[in-house]
């Protein structure tokens, strides 16, 4: 492949990646658009605590905001979407394991559905964080 196919080339996935991480955005932004017209605005979540409901209904704008960013301003975009499903899945993770017997969390994760599909997200983030980002690299030098 001559330089210019593969920086075609290149361009040509991270767009693709970047438009698969986008979609899962907007999904997440949607399940929790959908939480809070199910709850309400200041549903607790079970009694998580004011920060972690905050925090969570807060995805309902951040997920798709970081959607259209990955979109149209992908080096913004590309490090947005890194840091809030990592922040997310930490997030969960810690609210679940204060919630759950000592021990019972493996089970738990391996039982639900959301955990998962969150931490299966942040995997393909970040194996895919190198094409995203290189075509976040040459996006920018075009501009």
């Amino acid at each position: 492949m001559t330089p210019p196919e593969h920086k075609a080339s290149a361009e040509r996935r991270g767009r693709i990646v970047r438009g698969i991480w986008a979609a899962c955005l907007l999904l997440a932004g949607l399940n929790h658009a959908r939480t809070l017209l199910q709850h309400g605005v200041l549903w607790d979540y079970h009694g998580v605590g004011g920060v972690s409901a905050a925090y969570w209904s807060s995805l309902t704008v951040i997920d798709p905001l970081i959607a259209v960013l990955l979109l149209v301003r992908p080096r913004i975009g590309v490090p947005a979407a890194l840091l809030v499903i990592s922040t997310n899945v930490a997030h969960n993770l810690a609210v679940t394991t204060r919630r759950l017997p000592e021990g019972a969390l493996f089970g738990y994760v391996a039982s639900s559905p959301q955990l998962l599909s969150q931490i299966a997200f942040l995997i393909f983030v970040v194996v895919t964080w190198r094409w995203a980002r290189i075509a976040t690299i040459s996006c920018s030098r075009a501009t």
